[in-house]
């Protein structure tokens, strides 16, 4: 029978520890390139402009080198279930802050969101909740500064996103082992890392690193990172899918204050999701 661990989170945006630490898990792991585990990260929540709340999620995997993959399913799960779906299955090295959000109403009051991730004979659970403590500063900037995430889109004339939740492009088909590619479009206000203003035309470029996010084969990036003006810009990459299947694509879109630094703010930074049907 699998143990079920509930993480203890000290302060938002740090990485939950099990409540029962276990030999060789502790939250930032012995230094080993493979065979740990990945634990889920509640990271905090702030409301959207519709109305509607996001609870954002992070995660971290022990491991310097492995990259572990875990479908959906009883091992991967978000409840209660309607919320099932956007969560990652494809989990990079290290701690990756606010991967995803879930959206929830405007009066789900004290009901909580749980990320289960079940691996190497363990389970993991995190809660995500509204607790007045937990709530950040995603799209506002971060304290002091006026410093707000960037904004992406996948069409020149699309919707915008911005932060944790990001934006959504429509589905796109591929082939498997074909050539592809996927553009975004970014901008940024020009302010923080050391830019006092918008605007400023010394700002620092946005920069945007792709991640695949679900999919049940390799993907390979032509361009895993690339940089556009602050002022707007699109950048295009190129993708190969080694089978067929569903794939979630997620490109990060960071400002001049890097996703390091943006400590209990989840500031400032923007995901991007674009689904791809790869068909063989």
């Amino acid at each position: 029978m699998r143990r079920v661990r509930f993480l203890v989170c000290f302060g938002v945006g740090f990485i939950c520890a099990e409540a029962a630490p276990l030999a060789g898990q502790l939250p930032l792991g012995s230094r080993s390139g493979r065979g740990q585990t990945v634990t889920p990260a509640y990271e905090g929540w702030y409301p959207n402009a519709d109305g509607t709340l996001s609870i954002s999620f992070g995660y971290m995997n022990r491991n310097f080198e492995e990259i572990i993959d875990i479908p959906l399913g009883a091992d991967n799960m978000i409840e209660p279930s309607q919320f099932q779906g956007a969560q990652p299955t494809h989990f990079a090295p290290r701690r990756h802050f606010g991967v995803f959000v879930v959206k929830v109403p405007a009066d789900f009051g004290n009901e909580k969101v749980y990320w289960t991730l079940k691996v190497q004979g363990e389970t993991f659970r995190v809660p995500g909740h509204l607790n007045v403590d937990w709530k950040i500063d995603a799209l506002k900037g971060e304290a002091g500064s006026g410093n707000t995430p960037p904004v992406l889109k996948f069409e020149a004339d699309g919707a915008e996103g911005a932060g944790p939740a990001g934006a959504w492009g429509q589905t796109l088909t591929a082939k498997a082992g074909a050539a592809f590619s996927v553009t975004v479009w970014a901008r940024d206000d020009g302010v923080g890392g050391g830019n006092v203003r918008a605007g400023n035309s010394s700002a620092a470029p946005v920069d945007l690193t792709w991640f695949k996010h679900q999919g049940p084969g390799d993907v390979e990036f032509g361009e895993a990172t690339s940089t556009v003006p602050s002022s707007g810009g699109q950048a295009t990459t190129p993708v190969m899918f080694s089978e067929p299947g569903d794939y979630i694509l997620r490109v990060r879109a960071n400002d001049a204050s890097g996703v390091a630094s943006a400590g209990h703010a989840q500031c400032c930074w923007t995901n991007g999701f674009v689904r791809v049907t790869v068909t063989p």
